[in-house]
């Protein structure tokens, strides 16, 4: 089961990029000082995709516990 922890720590990590890829953007979107309609329009897309990645983050990690577990 070595191949499930490996796997599972590769999508983890897929994961936390997406996750600061998300910081990236909003930091980004407030920069550019936009008004409030396209700031929240902007944001709600940071939203989706940051549950996105955390959901792969999540995977990820249950992954490597089920590897531990039947390894």
């Amino acid at each position: 089961m070595e191949y499930l922890i490996w796997a599972g720590a590769a999508v983890s990590l897929i994961g936390m990029l997406g996750i600061f890829y998300c910081i990236f953007l909003a930091f980004k979107a407030k920069r550019a000082n936009l008004p409030e309609a396209e700031m929240s329009a902007r944001l709600q897309r940071v939203v989706v995709l940051n549950m996105a990645a955390l959901l792969f983050s999540m995977v990820g990690l249950m992954m490597v516990v089920a590897g531990i577990i039947l390894g």
